[in-house]
């Protein structure tokens, strides 16, 4: 295709490097999400003194339970489309013309309507066996060097001294600072 007046090149081009852009944004997203989990704090289900194993077989089957009480639920939904309206162009000789208006499809996305009534029943299900969802901060740098690496097995009474050390392989210490 040419460059003439329609200036199809120019369009497709336009087109191509702003996904490529916007694909750029999402891996940066994605990138800068993955980041600022490791330094965020360590949500769980809690209860003093139970192995680890023990905590995480019981949400394990717990999840079960809510995934055969609120099955995935998928629904399929529109975003309304967008109008450009038209704009008036003129040139510098003073030649005027009208660019029509256009529109972009709203996009089309997934929702499970069960999302939230499955974390509830897990919730409910955790509560009945004891556990309680907690929040541990992550512990300060200067914390966390003095520690040897090692990983909870049973989980210790937290305290407001409670902090958390996330290792390289996904698991987790939870120690109190001084």
């Amino acid at each position: 295709m040419t460059d003439g007046l329609g200036r199809v090149k120019s369009i497709v081009t336009a087109v191509w490097l702003g996904q490529h852009s916007a694909m750029k944004t999402v891996l940066n997203i994605i990138l800068l999400t993955s980041v600022l989990a490791a330094c965020g704090p360590l949500s769980l289900y809690y209860r003093a003194g139970v192995p680890v194993a023990r905590m995480q077989t019981d949400q394990t089957n717990c999840e079960v339970k809510a995934l055969r009480d609120a099955p995935v639920a998928n629904q399929i939904r529109q975003r309304p489309p967008i109008f450009f309206p038209g704009r008036q162009v003129c040139t510098s000789a003073g030649a005027c013309y009208y660019e029509p208006g256009y529109w972009i499809d709203g996009g089309v996305y997934t929702v499970d309507v069960n999302a939230d009534l499955r974390g509830r029943v897990l919730g409910q299900c955790m509560a009945a066996k004891g556990y309680q969802p907690v929040n541990i901060p992550p512990c300060p740098t200067y914390v966390a060097s003095k520690i040897p690496a090692a990983q909870t097995q049973t989980l210790p009474q937290l305290t407001q001294t409670s902090c958390v050390i996330k290792n390289q392989d996904g698991s987790w210490q939870i120690v109190n600072r001084e």
